[in-house]
């Protein structure tokens, strides 16, 4: 893991956290469904094009098209849609903690439906998952908090769980850009069948909308998708995926300063434990360094 991957991937788990502020700062101003499937239409198109005019092409293989089709569905459709629709109800720094759960969902599925050895440190990992979230909800609950919001943001993360063991990467083929816009066509689509048969169409425009709707089009439904790619093209999925230890601290953050949520003590404790919890479950998957024989 040389410093260009060490980069991208703070990189990517900055931007992956931020966008949970910028979608709560736009469900405040507009219908969520309607916004995402907007939001996903400008990013394939300018994705799609960035991706035509460097000399990629959108005849893919079998496989890339079938994670087109899956991480539309479960990345974009059902992961975004829920917890955007969530926002409306529930603090950013919440959907972030619970979204930087996947890691660990992905771990307990594989081992329970799929049969995949998870190691003792893998295990620990995953009770001290359960541990940080049961300490945050506990801190949430006796505040008060959407209990229809945090079932969005769960079901939403146990999507993106699915699709990212259903499908591994086809970064290594090529044609990266255009997977990742054609991706956000599936997205798209399938939310705007869906904002058109259960929203209104109300939208408050203000400075504010505009800006985070541009940012979230731009840096984390774009950028971060494509740096996402590159870096498990780069060093791999598993150890790709070590840098989603860094976005419940990442996600915090980022809604402190923006939006001022407050965060209690069990909040920042469970926040860490979460993170340590998800680094260990993606260290254990790391295979073992087997020294050589002596000559």
């Amino acid at each position: 893991m040389d410093l260009r991957a060490i980069l991208m991937g703070l990189a990517f788990a900055f931007m992956w956290s931020s966008a949970f502020t910028s979608a709560r700062m736009i469900v405040a101003d507009a219908p969520p469904l309607t916004a995402l499937a907007f939001r996903f239409l400008i990013s394939g198109l300018i994705g799609v094009c960035i991706a035509a005019a460097v000399g990629q092409t959108w005849r893919l293989s079998r496989g890339q098209w079938r994670s087109v089709m899956i991480f539309g569905l479960c990345q974009n459709a059902l992961y975004l849609g829920l917890n955007f629709v969530a926002m409306q109800w529930v603090e950013a720094s919440l959907a972030a903690i619970i979204a930087s759960t996947m890691p660990l969902l992905v771990a307990l599925l594989g081992w329970v439906f799929l049969g995949q050895t998870v190691r003792p440190l893998g295990v620990a990992g995953l009770v001290a998952g359960v541990v940080g979230v049961t300490l945050i909800m506990g801190s949430r609950f006796s505040g008060g908090v959407s209990v229809e919001g945090l079932i969005f943001c769960g079901l939403g993360a146990l999507a993106l769980a699915i699709a990212t063991l259903t499908v591994r990467s086809a970064s290594s083929q090529g044609n990266v850009l255009m997977i990742v816009g054609l991706q956000m066509f599936v997205g798209s689509a399938i939310l705007g069948v869906a904002a058109f048969l259960t929203e209104p169409w109300q939208v408050n425009w203000t400075p504010r909308l505009i800006l985070a709707f541009g940012y979230t089009t731009l840096v984390p439904g774009l950028l971060a998708t494509w740096v996402w790619f590159r870096l498990v093209g780069r060093i791999g999925a598993v150890r790709a995926a070590t840098y989603h230890f860094l976005n419940p601290f990442f996600g915090v953050a980022v809604a402190a300063v923006f939006l001022g949520e407050q965060l209690g003590l069990a909040d920042i404790i469970g926040v860490g434990i979460v993170a340590a919890g998800i680094l260990a479950v993606q260290l254990s998957k790391q295979a073992p360094v087997v020294a050589s024989p002596a000559r």
